[in-house]
C-alpha cells in the first residue's frame, strides 16, 4: 500500500485484499520465511505477559459504511499471447500495442491530475533502475523536459505528444484501494488515549544477508540481539503486552486499537488531537514478522462470510466484541514503527508525495514507477487515468494495482470497498515502444 505507508516502502494495500491475501505494509526488505514463524519472546514485565492493551469500540471515529459501487461497462482487453508460465516482469510476459492516448476519453481533469503527478515523479524516474524491462532512463527525457513548462490546462495534449500505450500480457486489471485514515490521538497518554505509537527502536537491526551469500543476495533479515544471538523482533504480543515499555518510543498515543491496527496496514495516516491539530505519520520500518490477514482467518473460520471482509466489516466484527478484536489481531505478527512526518505527503515508493485519485501502488517488475496508467473497470470510480507513484507488499503482478484515494470519510468509504476488474493500459515514452515493438 502508506505505505506506507519515501524511500522504498509501501503504504499502501487494498482493502479488499484483507480477505484473501497476507499484507505487509512496507516493502523495504525482502524477509525470508523463517523469520515471519512466530516465536515465544519475554515481555517487559509492566504488564503481565500475555495481556493485551484492551480498547474501547468508538464507532464516532469513522463510518463503518463502504461506498456503494457505481457500476460501468469495462473496455475489451486486446487480443495477445499466453504469457509464459515463468515470466517474472513485464517484458517477459509481452506487450501489446494499444489505441491512441487521444481515443481514451481521458477528462481534462484526470490529465491535469496525472501530469502533475507525473511532474514531481520525474526526477526519480530518471535515476531509477527499470526493473519491469520496459524502459531506460533516457527513455524518460523528452517527456520530462517537457513537463516541467506544459500548461495544466492542456494536460491531456501532452499524453498524447509524449506516450503511446500498451497492454502487458492479457491486460486484464485488479485494482483495491487505499487511503490515508485520521484517527484520535494525543501527543501525551490520557485518559481515552493510551495506544502507543512507536517510532523505529534502536535495537531493531536489519541484516543484508547478501553480504554473507551470493545466494541470498537481496534478502534481509530483521530482528535483534539477546546476548550472543540473533533472534526475532518482538512480535504484536509482546509489544502489546508492554515489551517497549518505558523506552521513550512513543511519538504519540492513539483513542482506538483497531483503528490504529488499520492506520499500521496502511502505512501513514493522520493523528487528530484532542486540540484539533493534526500530526501526520509515515512508514518507518516493520518488526521483520510476516503478516497474517486476518480477514482471510475470518473467512477461513466461518466468521466472516464473503463480502463482510472488507476494512469496514472486519471493524464492526472486532467492534462487536473487543476482547475477540484483540485476541484477532494479535494473531497478526506483524508490527510497524513510524516516523513524524512534515511537509507534502504521504509519500509513495518513489519519495515523492502520493496524490489522491491520481497515484497509484504497482508492482515495479510490472510497472515502470512513474509510468501513467489507464483503468477502464467494472466500477466507474476508478476509471481513468493515474500514475504509479507507490508499491504494496500484497500488490505483485502484472495489471495489479492499489489506488489511492486521499483522506477524510469519502476517501476512506470508496477505498475500503474498492474491488475493480477491466483491462489496463500503460502509457510509455514513444521510444520505449519503439524499442519494444519495432513495427508499431
Amino acid at each position: 500500500m502508506i505505505l506506507t505507508v519515501g524511500a522504498p516502502r509501501a503504504r499502501a494495500f487494498g482493502f479488499a485484499l484483507l480477505a484473501a491475501l497476507p499484507l505487509l505494509s512496507g516493502c523495504a526488505s525482502v524477509i525470508p520465511e523463517a523469520d515471519s514463524r512466530p516465536t515465544t519472546v519475554a515481555p517487559a514485565p509492566s504488564r503481565p505477559a500475555g495481556t493485551p492493551r484492551p480498547y474501547t469500540p468508538r464507532p464516532s471515529e469513522g463510518s463503518s459504511a463502504a461506498a456503494q459501487p457505481i457500476p460501468a461497462t469495462a473496455r475489451a482487453p486486446l487480443p495477445a499471447a499466453p504469457v509464459p508460465t515463468d515470466a517474472t516482469t513485464a517484458a517477459a510476459s509481452g506487450v501489446v500495442a494499444g489505441p491512441d492516448f487521444a481515443t481514451l476519453g481521458v477528462t481534462a481533469q484526470q490529465a491535469t491530475a496525472a501530469l502533475a503527478a507525473f511532474r514531481i515523479s520525474c526526477p526519480s524516474v530518471q535515476r531509477r533502475t527499470d526493473t519491469s524491462g520496459l524502459t531506460q532512463g533516457a527513455d524518460w527525457t523528452e517527456s520530462c523536459t517537457a513537463a516541467k513548462d506544459w500548461k495544466d490546462g492542456d494536460a491531456a495534449a501532452f499524453f498524447t505528444r509524449y506516450f503511446g500505450t500498451v497492454q502487458v500480457g492479457a491486460g486484464t486489471a485488479f485494482v483495491t484501494g487505499y487511503y490515508e485514515p485520521e484517527i484520535a490521538g494525543s501527543r501525551t497518554k490520557q485518559p481515552g488515549y493510551d495506544v502507543p505509537i512507536y517510532r523505529r527502536p534502536a535495537d531493531l537491526i536489519d541484516v543484508d544477508l547478501g553480504q554473507f551469500s551470493e545466494d541470498l543476495k537481496g534478502r534481509k533479515l530483521r530482528g535483534r540481539v539477546d546476548g550472543s544471538n540473533f533472534v526475532p523482533y518482538y512480535d504484536r504480543t509482546a509489544i502489546e503486552s508492554g515489551a517497549l515499555d518505558g523506552r521513550g518510543l512513543e511519538i504519540a498515543y492513539a483513542a482506538d486499537a483497531a483503528e490504529f491496527f488499520f492506520l499500521q496496514i496502511q502505512g501513514s495516516g493522520r493523528l487528530r488531537l484532542p486540540d484539533g491539530g493534526i500530526i501526520r505519520i509515515g512508514y518507518d520500518t516493520q518488526n521483520g514478522r510476516g503478516y497474517v490477514g486476518i480477514g482471510k482467518l475470518l473467512l477461513d473460520r466461518g466468521e466472516l462470510q464473503r463480502g463482510q471482509a472488507s476494512m469496514q466489516g472486519i471493524l464492526d466484527y472486532l467492534r462487536a466484541d473487543p476482547a475477540r478484536g484483540t485476541a484477532v489481531m494479535n494473531e497478526n505478527p506483524s508490527w510497524v514503527f513510524f516516523r513524524e512526518l512534515t511537509g507534502p505527503g504521504p509519500l509513495g515508493a518513489l519519495g515523492v508525495p502520493v496524490t489522491g485519485r491520481a497515484s497509484v501502488a504497482a508492482d515495479p517488475k510490472y510497472v515502470p514507477l512513474g509510468a501513467p496508467i489507464f483503468l477502464s473497470l467494472d466500477r466507474a470510480e476508478p476509471n481513468g487515468l493515474w500514475v504509479a507513484q507507490d508499491t504494496g507488499g500484497a500488490i505483485k503482478g502484472a495489471n495489479r494495482f492499489d489506488s489511492f484515494w486521499g483522506a477524510g470519510d469519502e476517501a476512506r468509504a470508496i477505498a475500503g470497498g474498492m474491488a475493480g476488474r477491466g483491462p489496463a493500459l500503460l502509457l510509455l515514452p514513444r521510444a520505449s515502444i519503439a524499442r519494444l515493438i519495432p513495427a508499431h
